[in-house]
């Protein structure tokens, strides 16, 4: 049985912003649910799931889709060694385990919104 995206499309919104959330509070240090490494992207979000709830569903299913690949790409890119990047926290097996997880809540905004756009005629 298939859950209609009215439901599963924003449930995966909140599994993202989980996945930023447990990382941010839990790997960055000072980090709370209101710092603007959290609660701006969280603002993002929301904007962008209210706009797919009522506005043109085709452009802002891509929007989620691009916010979701943006965390997933920008999570991944970020524990790189590139000397451009700040090294705090510590890059460390617990540091990496929580990018695993970051990028894991974002795939189930990515695979929705892929297969809405995708059921679209």
């Amino acid at each position: 049985m298939r859950i209609p995206s009215a439901v599963a499309v924003p449930a995966a919104v909140v599994v993202s912003l989980a996945g930023l959330y447990v990382h941010n509070v839990n790997d960055l240090p000072g980090q709370t649910a209101t710092s603007p490494e959290t609660l701006y992207p969280a603002l993002v979000a929301l904007g962008l799931l209210a706009a797919w709830w009522w506005g043109p569903r085709p452009l802002t299913t891509y929007c989620l889709a691009g916010w979701g690949w943006i965390h997933l790409v920008g999570g991944a890119l970020s524990v790189l060694p590139l000397p451009v990047l700040p090294f705090e926290p510590e890059q460390t097996v617990r540091h990496y385990a929580f990018h695993v997880g970051y990028a894991l809540a974002q795939l189930p905004l990515i695979v929705l919104t892929i297969r809405e756009l995708r059921a679209r005629p």
